[in-house]
């Protein structure tokens, strides 16, 4: 019959047109594949940014000359502490333990010379700090990343980009100078998303050195002279909320009128709320770095971002009562005399905003004339990610492994804008540097100088970040959100002619998030 279609030409068309569906389909697959080892500096497309030293990628010895050294060519296992012996010597041992964080509540962990959280590690700023790890039992492997220090290159602790993951039975030392007083934490960079989550982890304090004064002025001053010093390292097990350990309230004995220096180290992959009831509160650094000025709060919280730091300064009330420090509504430290006790609150209906609390003191850089100025733009898009199909984050449009690598030299003072496209909100953490906030959606930072290294970007939201290049080596820019990470949310920061000979991929071992 005229005008009927031939069954054989039917299905010569159905194949063509399936063929060229599938054949892109099988293409984006097979690229999205990650090879069986590959190394961090070859991933992704290099990202050189915009601005006046954007050449110097191309020849020139850096900024002012500083960044000679590195134009040559070094590995980063070769940029590590000044020789010579330790002022601090530590050996943390991980395992694979069930724990006991309730009454009748065991858990699965990894703990740190037996407990989790590990121990506090204490130093003096200006003290070399040596760290011995000892993996006695996680299968994985495993390293210690020291979150928010600024640690010579080979000391950075990622699996796969500053050395390889530390076998069972195998050991790692880290060597670095604690430079900056403040609050820190350390924690596995290896498997990262179920490590951390399961326990491998602990507090870093670096005391001020002898004789220095904080930027809080003479009357905060006068109150740590005699201050208790308290690392309050919140952590979930599960769906229980633990500060240091323990489950619900934590009593501290501190005498009516004495001051406590609270360090809240939020170690899990969302916000942490923080408030006080019974007494007002300052917030007297951020990430490590002092507040300047900080003015006496009450009614208010402050968001802890995954992975950062908040010193709260706390005065137990002369009445003889108790205050207390939320951390997340279902944990809290009780400050006052033994046996004192304060009401629960809820949350206070507003936060405190770092944007323009305290006053302001002047930078350590001028961003008005950075050298160099990138774009971190983060998106979700359909895909595939080592052959999964799915909606995947993406970084200006790639997706992982094809990731940038933002280059710089040494001694760029670097302007970076983070763009949260994705449709969550993202704490944003990048190693070996700390970085000034300048701006929030356009508007400029009036307060303190905002120094953090894990910055919460919600969903919609911009900062305008800067920094000084100052620390040569390979540095992660990923989401701390860590099940965020393995998801492929992750950049990385790389300094000219800086190599690295370790790899990534499935037959290495390297698994960092």
């Amino acid at each position: 019959m005229k005008g009927r279609t031939s069954p054989v030409l039917r299905r010569v068309v159905a194949g063509v047109v399936a063929a060229a569906v599938l054949v892109p389909v099988l293409l984006l697959w097979q690229t999205s594949r990650v090879p069986g080892q590959f190394s961090v500096t070859g991933a992704g497309a290099s990202e050189r940014g915009s601005g006046p030293r954007v050449t110097s990628l191309d020849g020139h010895e850096g900024h002012g000359g500083q960044g000679a050294h590195t134009a040559a060519g070094v590995s980063v296992d070769t940029l590590v502490a000044p020789p010579g012996p330790a002022d601090v010597q530590v050996t943390l041992t991980a395992r694979a333990e069930r724990v006991d964080i309730a009454p009748g509540v065991t858990v699965d962990a990894y703990t740190v010379n037996g407990t989790t959280p590990g121990p506090t590690v204490r130093a003096v700023q200006g003290d070399l700090v040596e760290v011995r790890f000892v993996n006695a039992g996680v299968p994985d492997g495993a390293t210690l990343h020291w979150h928010g220090v600024d640690v010579p290159g080979a000391a950075d602790g990622v699996a796969g980009v500053t050395q390889d993951a530390v076998p069972v039975g195998g050991s790692f030392t880290y060597r670095f100078v604690a430079e900056d007083a403040g609050t820190y934490w350390y924690h596995s960079h290896q498997v990262s998303h179920e490590q951390v989550r399961k326990g491998l982890l602990g507090a870093l304090v670096v005391e001020p050195a002898p004789g220095a004064r904080p930027a809080g002025g003479p009357a905060v001053a006068r109150l740590l002279d005699d201050a208790v010093d308290v690392p309050a390292v919140v952590h979930q097990y599960g769906s229980r909320r633990t500060v240091q350990g323990t489950v619900g309230d934590l009593p501290v004995e501190l005498a009516p009128g004495r001051a406590a220096r609270v360090r809240v180290v939020n170690t899990d992959n969302g916000t942490l709320s923080v408030w006080v009831s019974g007494a007002p509160f300052r917030l007297l650094a951020v990430d490590g770095t002092d507040v300047h000025s900080p003015a006496e709060v009450t009614d208010q919280a402050v968001t802890v971002p995954a992975g950062g730091r908040a010193d709260l300064l706390v005065v137990a009330p002369a009445d003889g009562s108790a205050a207390r420090v939320e951390l997340g509504g279902s944990a809290a430290l009780v400050l006052g005399p033994q046996g004192a006790d304060a009401a629960r609150t809820r949350r206070p209906a507003t936060s405190l905003d770092p944007l323009s609390y305290g006053t302001p003191a002047p930078l350590e850089l001028d961003p008005g004339t950075a050298d160099r100025s990138f774009d971190y733009v983060i998106g979700r898009a359909p895909g595939f990610l080592d052959g999964k199909p799915g909606m995947h984050w993406t970084v200006n449009g790639h997706t992982y492994p094809d990731v940038p690598m933002f280059t710089v030299a040494e001694g760029d003072v670097v302007r970076m804008r983070i763009d949260n496209r994705s449709g969550e909100p993202h704490p944003m953490h990048l190693h070996g540097h700390h970085v000034v906030v300048l701006s929030r959606d356009g508007v400029p930072a009036t307060g303190s100088p905002w120094w953090v290294d894990s910055l919460e970007v919600g969903d919609g939201e911009f900062y305008d970040v800067a920094f000084v290049a100052d620390n040569p080596g390979i540095w992660m820019d990923h989401c701390h959100n860590l099940p965020h990470a393995t998801e492929g949310l992750v950049a990385h920061l790389m300094y000219e002619g800086v190599t690295t000979p370790y790899l990534l991929g499935h037959d290495t071992g390297n698994v960092p998030e």
